[in-house]
């Protein structure tokens, strides 16, 4: 662990946190072959995480362009509040284990609900693992989903 870069990118987070009017704690962490993980809790997450992850999208997106910036180092900085993230990752992989079985059992393909870039991308790397099924994003803008679909080998 590079103590010098993990200084650095927490005294962002202590900078960010006081310029906020919200009472924000984090544990920054160095996740091999993934970047940083800074793990904040608030006790007032709804704010700070947004409709569906929104405002949580947004504020990782700043952090990790303001550390890009002051460090000059291509780093990537993953940011959870209140383990939003990591049950929503959780619950998406789930989802995406029910569905492929579904299409499994029934051999055909079923629609996910509408997702962002993000969720989409954690259905598409869980259902990569499987050979029984196949995945494909459809549609245009805000109204992207993922299609789950059986495999050619589950078809004959």
């Amino acid at each position: 662990m590079d103590k010098k870069i993990k200084n650095k990118i927490e005294k962002i987070l202590q900078k960010f946190a006081e310029k906020t009017s919200f009472d924000i704690s984090f544990e920054l962490k160095e996740v091999p072959e993934q970047g940083w993980l800074a793990e904040m809790k608030t006790s007032e997450p709804e704010i700070l995480i947004g409709e569906y992850g929104q405002t949580l999208f947004e504020i990782q997106m700043l952090l990790s362009r303001i550390v890009r910036k002051q460090i000059d180092e291509d780093i990537k900085l993953d940011v959870d509040i209140n383990q939003y993230k990591s049950n929503k990752n959780k619950y998406l992989k789930e989802l995406a284990a029910q569905i492929a079985d579904r299409v499994v059992l029934l051999k055909r393909e079923e629609p996910l609900p509408v997702m962002n870039s993000y969720e989409r991308r954690v259905i598409h790397l869980e259902l990569s693992l499987r050979e029984d099924v196949a995945t494909e994003s459809m549609g245009e803008g805000e109204g992207r989903r993922v299609v789950v679909k059986p495999s050619q080998a589950t078809l004959k």
